[in-house]
Order: C-alpha cells, then sequence, then structure tokens
C-alpha cells in the first residue's frame, strides 16, 4: 500500500479539487501510480437520471485513475449541504467503514492516494464524525487549501488549531487565487502567515485561466509555483 494525503479547505469552493487534480497530474507525469478518492460528494448535477460527481471525475481525469466514479466517489448527493444532512434527506446513510475499505483497496494498488473531503474539516460525514476524525482514522497528514482573499487569516489559524486539536499531521498550506480579483489582502496574506504559524506555506497559486479547460494547473506551471520539496520525503516511501 502507498501513501496517502488528505485535502481540505478552510471553506468550501476555496480550490480543494483545482490543487489535489494540479497535484494528481504532476505526480501522473513522474510516473506515480495516483489514485484518488472523493468520499462523498454533494451539489451533484444530474444527467439522463445519473448524478454527476464533477469534482471526482475532474480527480480521476488528472490522476488517470482506472477506478470506476462509483468507487472514487462512493455517496453522491444532489443537495449542496453537509454530508451528514444531505444524506439524511435523502434517505440513505453513509457508512464509513465501506468508505474505509474502499480507501484501503484503492490505496493497496497505488503508490499515492490523494484524498478530497468536502469543505472543512468539521464538515460532518455522519451526525457525530467529521472529515477530521475520517482523516485521524487513516491516518493522513493534511495539505489545507485556502482562498487567497481577506479572511483567510483567521480561518486558516482555526484550521491548524483544530487539526492539532486531532492530533492531524498537516503537511502545509496552499494559498490559491480564486479569481483574477487582487487585493491588498491577497499580496499580504502569505508573510502574516509566516508569521502566526510554523506550519509551512507549500505555494501561493495564481489565478490561471489556462487552468480552465483541465480543472488543474498546467504540469509546469504547477511545478512551478507549488514547493514540492516539502512532501518530497513523502513521496519518496515509493
Amino acid at each position: 500500500m502507498g501513501i496517502g494525503l488528505f485535502f481540505t479547505g478552510t471553506d468550501t469552493g476555496v480550490g480543494k479539487t483545482f490543487v489535489a487534480a494540479s497535484l494528481a497530474a504532476y505526480l501522473r507525469e513522474r510516473g506515480y501510480r495516483v489514485g484518488v478518492m472523493k468520499p462523498v460528494e454533494t451539489g451533484c448535477g444530474e444527467m439522463n437520471g445519473t448524478l454527476i460527481a464533477s469534482d471526482a471525475l475532474s480527480l480521476k481525469a488528472a490522476s488517470g485513475s482506472a477506478e470506476p466514479i462509483e468507487r472514487i466517489c462512493p455517496y453522491r448527493f444532489s443537495e449542496p449541504l453537509a454530508p451528514s444532512i444531505a444524506a439524511e434527506r435523502a434517505a440513505q446513510k453513509i457508512d464509513v467503514d465501506h468508505l474505509l475499505a474502499t480507501y484501503g483497496e484503492i490505496a493497496a494498488e497505488s503508490d499515492v492516494t490523494l484524498v478530497e473531503g468536502a469543505g472543512g474539516l468539521m464538515v460532518p460525514l455522519l451526525p457525530s464524525y467529521t472529515f477530521a476524525d475520517f482523516a485521524r482514522v487513516l491516518k493522513l497528514p493534511l495539505v489545507v487549501i485556502a482562498a487567497n482573499r481577506l479572511g483567510v487569516i483567521n480561518h486558516l489559524l482555526l484550521t491548524v488549531e483544530h487539526a492539532s486539536c486531532k492530533g492531524l499531521i498537516m503537511l502545509g498550506y496552499v494559498l490559491n487565487r480564486i479569481s483574477n480579483d487582487t487585493s491588498l489582502a491577497a499580496e499580504t496574506n502569505r508573510e502574516v502567515l509566516s508569521g502566526l504559524t510554523g506550519v509551512p506555506c507549500l505555494g501561493e497559486l495564481p489565478f490561471s485561466e489556462a487552468a480552465a479547460p483541465r480543472n488543474h494547473l498546467p504540469v509546469d506551471l504547477f511545478e512551478k509555483e507549488f514547493d514540492l520539496r516539502i512532501i518530497e520525503p513523502v513521496l519518496s516511501t515509493k
């Protein structure tokens, strides 16, 4: 079984899929067998009576995974809600043991398995079981994605503190420009955060129009902007 990484965010819509898919594409090009998993996706659109998990499909495409989408994303819901609530409203039950077993099966066939949560660490999979609990059980180190905008300092520091309380290992965080709007906050956030936390910044990813058709950064741009030195010790276990 290879190693795994867990991608979480400081909020919803901060670019978790974008960053995870970018790393998946990079690792794939480097010759790694990349497994991906999105345990639960909510807010899925529908096509011909089938719920479409767009985030999971982006991860699958970027990684080149041969796994069927039903294994990459075992639970899919139409309403854009926290998984526990979406499942309840759909009269379904999320089986965490099934998710853990599925991860093990994917990881057994992969050098690196990238797992993307929904929203942030405290989003509930079950009424009393969060994504932080899921990452803790699997002993997956975290990569935190934060939208590089006003407000990110508080959001990121709260996420770091909660991860510490849960005993989670945090590899680092990524400041992601989710739009081409410029602001003084976005220009200064990285420097301010470096003095407030010992957690390293893995990169400050720019907004890129070139990424739009593929839903991830081009590999050469990702390699330039993402500090791969921090995760190389993890990847060296291949």
